[in-house]
């Protein structure tokens, strides 16, 4: 969660280019009328091909919950297929 950008500037200096992160969404915390839309993928980067969501800061919960879950399937899915 950044102040009115700030996380955009973070992900492009930090993030962006790192394979071993998965950047899933930024909040819409600061920003009126941004939930909904998506950070652009010629912005995002090569790893990021559809962009990244901007969710409203009310949504983080489910996110966060819906996220680890498909987690949980990618890890069954690696070691159901050994």
């Amino acid at each position: 969660m950044g102040a009115a950008g700030r996380d955009f500037h973070n992900f492009n200096t930090v993030y962006r280019d790192d394979p071993a992160v998965q950047v899933v969404a930024f909040t819409a915390t600061q920003i009126p009328y941004i939930a909904g839309r998506r950070y652009p993928a010629s912005l995002a980067g090569p790893l990021y091909p559809k962009g990244i969501p901007i969710v409203d800061e009310d949504e983080l919960t489910d996110l966060a919950r819906r996220e680890q879950g498909l987690q949980r399937g990618r890890r069954l899915d690696r070691h159901s297929s050994s």
